[in-house]
């Protein structure tokens, strides 16, 4: 067994180190989360609804949000038409757990894994909220493809960046690119 603790010991590290980072973020998250009942939009949530209003106006884009009391989600418009709901999943914070979990699981120097975790999220965020505007657009002009457009088309996108990010980071800056 102690041969295969060494023999395996950089997996086991980074194992240890993506899932308690992963854990530590989840549960800070979850007890920012608990604060808000069920009927209510979280802070995080409608930061990110408002930032894809502000995103689309400098653009005179007729795309707005709005807040309903008692519901737990945001309301989303393009053309004067509700298209869409956004509820707290939509706002990326998970993504950004996963995210940062990874590129601390393969650690680099301080320094440097500080500014890519800080910029990375950034990059996350702002794609985050153009994505939203764009699924928003999308299932304006084509809403017979909502479902793919929502569970297949946007996550990709999102996904694909976090996915580049990562090769990124393994391979320039964490400690295993040398």
């Amino acid at each position: 067994m102690k041969k295969y603790l060494i023999l395996y010991r950089p997996f086991l590290i980074f194992l240890a180190k993506f899932f308690l980072t992963y854990l530590v973020l989840s549960l800070i998250y979850q007890g920012y989360l608990s604060r808000f009942d069920d009927n209510s939009v979280d802070s995080l949530t409608k930061f990110v609804a408002k930032n894809t209003e502000q995103l689309f106006s400098l653009f005179n884009i007729d795309f707005f949000t709005k807040e309903v009391s008692g519901v737990s989600y945001m309301m989303l418009f393009y053309k004067s038409r509700y298209i869409a709901r956004m509820i707290e999943g939509c706002n990326a914070i998970s993504v950004i757990i996963l995210f940062i979990s990874f590129v601390v699981s393969f650690s680099g120097k301080l320094k440097s894994t500080l500014f890519f975790i800080f910029w990375g999220s950034f990059i996350v965020y702002i794609l985050n909220v153009i994505r939203i505007g764009l699924l928003c657009m999308a299932l304006y002009w084509f809403p017979e493809q909502g479902s793919v457009l929502h569970e297949v088309v946007f996550p990709l996108f999102i996904y694909g960046v976090v996915f580049i990010l990562w090769i990124v980071w393994v391979n320039k800056y964490s400690l295993y690119a040398k």
